[in-house]
C-alpha cells in the first residue's frame, strides 16, 4: 500500500494544473455546502431566538381562563423537581389594560413577573435603554415605542385602568428594547406583587407558569408529560411548538432545501472527480501497463486511483473548510443591518464543518473506484502492444 501511495503522490505531482483544478473544485464544492448549511442554522436559530428566546416554551395556566391559576407554587415545584431539563420557571400575571398620559389613551398588556431584576424567561435587565428595574411599590418598565408615543421620562407617571378592577397611578422607572415593535408599543412590566395587589390576586395567583427547556423542541413531548401530571386538576398546558405550527413547517422546509443544496452540490463533486480521473486512467495506461508488466499485482493498481482520491478529498476538503469559513466571515462582515449587527447571526458548529471535511474524502475516494476499477482490469500486453 505504501508503494501504491508513493505512485498516487507521483501521479498527481505530475500534472499539477490538473490536480490544482481538482483540489479547487473539490474545495468550492464543500465551502458552498459549509456556507449554506451554516446560513440556514444561523437563520434557524435566529428565527427560534425571536420567537421563543425571551418567551415560554411550556406554559401552565388555569382551564378557565377567566380565572386566576391558584396554588401557583406547587406547579412551580412540580416543575422544577420533576423536570431536569427545565431551565428557569416565572409566575407571571398578564392582564390587557388601558393606560392614560395625559390626553392619549391607548391599550396596553400589564405584566407582573416574578424577580423582574433576574427573571430567567424574559431576562429584561440586558434590555434596559434607560433607567433600571422597579424596587419600590408601584413601579414599571415601558417599551421604547410607547414610551416615544407617550413622550415619556424617567419618574413620569402613568394611570393604568383595568375595567372591573379600577385604576392606579404607577412611576416609570426605566425603558426597554426588545428590538420588536410591536412588544415595545405594548408591554408594561411591573413587579408580580404590585400587580397581584392591583388586581386582588391571592399571593399564590398568578395568570400562568411559564417554562423554558435546555432543548427547546422538547416542549411537545415535556408537555406530554406535563400533562399527565396536571390530569384532575383546574389547570392546562399549552407549548411553544403547538402554537407556532408555521414556523416548524417553514425550519422543516428551509431544512429539506437546504439538504437538497447540499446534497446536489456533492453529486457534482463526484462526478467531476470521477471523470477527472477516468481520463487520469487512459492517461496513465501506458504507465499502468509498465507496471503491472514490472509485477505490480491488479489490487495494488487500483489502490493508486484510491490513494488519488483519499488525497484530493483530504485536500480540497480543508482548502473547502477554509473558504467556507472565510465567506461566513466575509458574510457577517458586509451583510448589516442598519444598526450593524449581521442580518443573519453566523452558527460555525464544528460538527457540521468536520462532516463536510469527512464527506469531501468519502466522496472523492467514492469517485476513485470506477477509475480504480477500470485500471484493475488494463492488461499490460495489451497497452504496451497499443501504446
Amino acid at each position: 500500500m505504501r508503494l501504491s501511495f508513493k505512485i498516487a503522490a507521483r501521479f498527481l505531482l505530475s500534472n499539477k494544473s490538473q490536480t490544482l483544478l481538482i483540489v479547487l473544485g473539490i474545495a468550492i464544492g464543500i465551502s458552498v455546502q459549509i456556507f449554506i448549511g451554516s446560513l440556514i442554522e444561523g437563520l434557524q436559530t435566529s428565527l427560534i431566538d425571536a420567537t421563543i428566546g425571551r418567551a415560554a416554551h411550556v406554559s401552565i395556566s388555569a382551564s378557565d381562563q377567566n380565572k386566576p391559576l391558584k396554588n401557583s407554587d406547587s406547579y412551580v415545584d412540580m416543575l422544577t423537581k420533576d423536570f431536569n431539563d427545565v431551565t428557569g420557571v416565572s409566575k407571571t400575571i398578564n392582564q390587557g389594560a388601558f393606560l392614560a398620559s395625559d390626553e392619549l389613551q391607548m391599550s396596553v398588556v400589564l405584566k407582573g413577573v416574578s424577580s423582574i431584576d433576574d427573571n430567567f424567561i424574559y431576562d429584561i435587565v440586558p434590555l434596559i435603554t434607560d433607567g433600571g428595574v422597579p424596587k419600590d411599590r408601584y413601579e414599571v418598565l415601558i417599551g421604547e415605542t410607547l414610551a416615544d408615543e407617550l413622550d415619556a421620562k424617567i419618574n413620569d407617571e402613568i394611570s393604568l385602568f383595568v375595567p372591573g378592577k379600577g385604576d392606579k397611578m404607577f412611576t416609570i422607572v426605566g425603558f426597554f428594547d426588545f428590538k420588536v415593535e410591536n412588544i415595545n408599543a405594548s408591554w408594561v412590566f411591573a413587579t408580580l406583587e404590585d400587580v397581584q395587589a392591583f388586581l386582588g390576586f391571592e399571593d399564590d395567583e398568578v395568570s400562568v407558569i411559564e417554562a423554558q427547556l435546555k432543548d427547546p423542541f422538547l416542549a411537545d413531548e415535556k408537555a406530554t408529560q406535563v400533562g399527565e401530571l396536571l390530569k384532575g386538576k383546574a389547570a392546562t398546558v399549552t407549548n411553544w411548538q403547538k402554537e407556532n405550527q408555521q414556523l416548524l413547517t417553514g425550519l422543516a422546509g428551509q431544512s429539506t432545501s437546504s439538504f437538497m443544496i447540499q446534497f446536489f452540490v456533492i453529486i457534482s463533486v463526484v462526478l467531476g472527480i470521477a471523470s477527472v480521473l477516468a481520463i487520469t486512467v487512459l492517461q496513465k495506461s501506458k504507465q499502468l501497463g509498465i507496471l503491472k508488466a514490472m509485477g505490480i499485482n491488479d489490487q495494488t493498481a487500483s489502490y493508486i486511483f484510491l490513494f488519488q482520491g483519499f488525497l484530493l478529498g483530504l485536500a480540497g476538503g480543508l482548502l473547502g473548510i477554509l473558504l467556507g469559513i472565510g465567506l461566513l466571515y466575509g458574510f457577517s462582515t458586509f451583510a448589516l443591518n442598519p444598526d450593524g449587527t449581521p442580518v443573519v447571526p453566523i452558527v460555525l458548529n464544528p460538527y457540521f464543518i468536520g462532516f463536510s471535511g469527512m464527506i469531501a474524502i468519502l466522496a472523492s475516494m467514492v469517485a476513485s473506484l470506477v477509475p480504480a476499477l477500470k485500471s484493475k482490469s488494463l492488461s499490460p500486453i495489451e497497452v504496451i502492444r497499443n501504446g
